[in-house]
């Protein structure tokens, strides 16, 4: 007789920012006797175009006429409609039908993959409501009232609520009314982790490169930074400034546009930089603030999101408010003035990433709540490192 073997369901849209991998990776390592079941809503094709219609008419009816003027605006809302979510939590439950599952997994809270008398267990670095908290956000569009009632199912609906800052973690109970025993703060990791310690000396910082890694210039603060630029160029001529991630169209002396480029070659940018500076106006959490203490960098930011869980004030960076160009010119001043203040902080943030920001560290801490939670016990680690070895399935479209 051959007797099924257990499993948890991984339930994702898309990469995450590259989390999902590196989540699914080791969480299978944590439950070795478990074989994960990969539920990828993106591949799934929920919407097709008979749902074109049902879709627009969500968005005017939740958001107003107005919202339907161009695709993009109708695109940007039609995720947060009552209709697309309960399509979208159809889909997971048709999914599921065919197997039972010791617990549920869900990342991002866009969704609910959720099953009833199933654990079920969330990980995000987001809530809708904590937009609020961020400067000028307050007069930005909020998502429709049915869809921010179906948001709070999700929280509710899940065991525990797993969250990468305590930013998050605040949202979840101050503006979801979480019980603080349901949410636990358990952080992530970087990206990009270099494998052994590379020019870490203090030859680096006295380049005065700073660097900036963002796909969306307006969003990550680049016009701000620009701004902040041009006055560190008079106070230091020969300074750089590497924009690394999108093509703003930008005549200043000393900068250098280098758009999209592989990971392997961001790496070696973080290398070459004396200082790491994103004063980012909206930020959930942030992985490239991980990959430059990794890297060694200090760091200059604005006080928002995670930020402050990442940069200790005044020794492995500093933090300025959104917008304040003036001193974060005059911060990234003080660190290009004083390479050994450079290296300094960079190596409290690298030391930071290597005691808490690991994709490891994470993993266990969410299996040790998840094994609390559902009473099972902790076995030891489990090395499996193939997908046929730690039993991970992908579920695509059916």
């Amino acid at each position: 007789m051959i007797t099924q073997r257990k499993a948890f369901a991984f339930v994702k849209l898309g990469t995450f920012s590259g989390a999902n991998e590196h989540i699914l990776r080791h969480l299978s390592l944590e439950f070795p006797d478990l074989e994960a079941v990969v539920i990828d809503l993106s591949k799934l094709r929920v919407f097709r175009k008979r749902h074109a219609v049902r879709l627009a008419w969500s968005v005017a009816r939740e958001y107003g006429a107005s919202a339907c003027m161009t695709k993009g605006r109708m695109l940007a809302r039609m995720v947060r409609t009552e209709y697309a979510f309960d399509e979208l939590r159809a889909r997971v439950l048709q999914q599921m039908e065919s197997k039972p599952f010791v617990f549920t997994f869900q990342t991002q809270s866009l969704f609910d993959a959720s099953v009833s008398g199933t654990p079920h267990f969330i990980y995000t670095d987001h809530t809708h409501l904590a937009n609020l908290t961020y400067p000028g956000k307050s007069a930005t569009p909020m998502a429709s009232a049915p869809w921010r009632a179906k948001e709070q199912l999700i929280y509710d609906h899940a065991r525990l609520n797993f969250t990468m800052s305590s930013h998050i973690t605040r949202s979840l109970i101050e503006q979801y009314g979480c019980s603080r025993e349901r949410v636990r703060c358990v952080y992530a990791g970087g990206n990009i982790q270099p494998e052994e310690p590379q020019n870490l000396g203090i030859e680096r910082f006295t380049a005065k490169r700073i660097l900036f890694v963002g796909i969306e210039w307006e969003r990550k603060g680049g016009p701000v930074l620009l701004e902040a630029f041009r006055q560190v160029r008079q106070a230091h001529p020969t300074a750089e400034l590497v924009i690394v991630g999108c093509s703003p169209q930008v005549s200043v002396p000393g900068c250098r546009v280098l758009g999209h480029v592989p990971l392997a070659e961001v790496a070696k940018l973080y290398r070459s930089a004396s200082v790491f500076c994103l004063p980012t106006n909206v930020e959930p959490f942030g992985f490239v603030f991980l990959e430059a203490f990794a890297h060694g960098l200090p760091i200059v930011a604005t006080n928002i999101g995670a930020i402050p869980d990442f940069i200790e004030e005044g020794k492995s960076g500093f933090m300025v408010n959104s917008g304040d160009a003036a001193l974060l010119a005059q911060r990234l001043n003080e660190l290009l003035a004083d390479p050994a203040l450079c290296a300094a902080f960079g190596a409290r943030g690298r030391a930071l990433v290597s005691d808490r920001y690991t994709w490891n560290s994470t993993a266990h801490r969410i299996a040790t709540h998840i094994k609390q939670s559902i009473g099972i016990d902790c076995p030891g680690f489990n090395a499996a490192t193939t997908a046929e070895e730690r039993g991970v399935h992908h579920v695509g479209w059916l």
